[in-house]
């Protein structure tokens, strides 16, 4: 059986938008004004070597698609090599090598690729996939690279869901400059 893993650069305010400069934001970039050292840098490229597949909302799919197709070093090798998988209503024909459309009730597909996928299911970026993932209790893991510094405008991490969602901090260490590396798991639901 697989797992969601949500890996994401977020500011301190939690916004996620165009951490690495690629989109229209007009802090776009903003991930690279910092330094996560080697630890940091050990931490995502384990991180990426340990998954066995991509899960991604359609835009940033479609900034993947353009950009790691086009790399050669160990990163690119995984993204470019491992089964990726789109959420999208409007993708029709994915370009990028071992890619496969969910289309229909997202929660569903997703439960469905949890049960057919095994080991860690990543989810980069993908803002609008990652609510609805949380909202229906799909999240195994969030791994969250918090850099030191408050955006205040951009798509946030987290919006509105229906009940609250308790986490556990499983893992916490500063990198680089300033830089925490914070995992979260789901806490058990309360009894009644």
């Amino acid at each position: 059986m697989g797992r969601i893993v949500v890996t994401e650069f977020v500011s301190l305010d939690g916004v996620v938008e165009d951490p690495g400069g690629a989109e229209d934001y007009k802090y776009g970039g903003w991930s690279f004004e910092f330094s996560r050292g080697e630890e940091g840098d050990k931490f995502k490229l384990d991180e990426t070597l340990g998954a066995e597949a991509l899960l991604l909302g359609r835009v940033t799919y479609e900034g993947f698609a353009k950009a790691w197709p086009f790399r050669d070093d160990e990163f690119a090798n995984k993204f470019n090599s491992m089964p990726k998988y789109v959420v999208s209503s409007t993708l029709e024909d994915p370009e990028w090598n071992n890619s496969t459309v969910l289309k229909g009730d997202v929660a569903e597909q997703v439960s469905k690729l949890k049960q057919e996928q095994d080991g860690d299911i990543y989810v980069h970026g993908s803002s609008q996939l990652v609510q609805t993932l949380l909202e229906n209790d799909l999240v195994d893991e969030f791994r969250l690279m918090v850099f030191p510094v408050v955006l205040g405008a951009g798509k946030r991490l987290f919006g509105a869901t229906s009940d609250r969602k308790g986490l556990n901090l499983t893992e916490s260490k500063t990198v680089g400059d300033g830089v925490a590396i914070l995992i979260y798991e789901p806490a058990a639901k309360d009894g009644g």
